[in-house]
């Protein structure tokens, strides 16, 4: 009894304080995104002959984040060997880029009971019940699709078209047992990743004060 009483306490204590953020994104939600937008650019693969003068038509390239994403394609062309002009009448070839896909899934699993609303009588508003997960996972996938044509400049001939590459990411927030959270993602380097262990670490002193 007296470790139920702890286990939800902690879950009460963790659904007390929410993070918020004032931009339009958070920092996660645009390492998603970018990363999803680096590994589609980087599958984009040009046939066009090394030191062609290309120019990059981004005009049908649309979004939020699509600067992001059109500097990622720039760098992919760059390292195929081919040369980029700012100029139409300086390029021998057009290269126009689009996209299909540039934002976030989110998928959530949860093995437990889901928070609900509990009405207050003659208060006109309701008491939400935190969220008790045996187990649960939060995900949010970054998607990227992006594809081209090219074509001549001179004849507007058919140079390449380019089948569509996608580009994916992840970040999932796993629960389990109420108290213990850790973070699982491949948006960041190794070395920054949270670890299960300091979680657990974590955990296991707080219990310990309530005790």
């Amino acid at each position: 009894m007296r470790l139920c009483s702890t286990i939800l306490l902690l879950a009460l204590a963790a659904c007390a304080t929410q993070t918020e953020t004032n931009p339009p994104r958070s920092a996660t939600e645009q390492l998603l995104i970018s990363t999803a937008a680096d590994r589609a650019a980087a599958k984009l693969a040009v046939t066009i002959p090394a030191k062609t003068a290309v120019f990059v038509d981004a005009g049908n390239f649309d979004g939020a984040d699509s600067k992001y994403a059109i500097g990622a394609i720039h760098d992919s062309l760059l390292k195929q060997g081919v040369y980029l002009v700012d100029d139409k009448k300086k390029a021998k070839t057009i290269v126009e880029i689009r996209s299909g896909a540039l934002s976030i899934d989110k998928k959530e699993y949860l093995l437990g009971i889901p928070s609900f609303n509990v009405p207050i009588p003659l208060a006109g508003s309701a008491f939400t019940t935190p969220q008790i997960a045996l187990y649960g996972t939060d995900t949010q996938e970054g998607i990227a699709k992006f594809a081209f044509v090219s074509y001549d400049t001179a004849k507007g001939a058919l140079v390449q078209s380019e089948e569509p590459q996608y580009g994916f990411s992840h970040n999932t927030k796993k629960t389990l047992l109420v108290f213990v959270s850790w973070n699982d993602n491949d948006i960041l380097p190794e070395a920054d990743k949270d670890t299960t262990s300091k979680d657990i670490d974590r955990v296991s002193s707080e219990i310990g004060q309530h005790k």
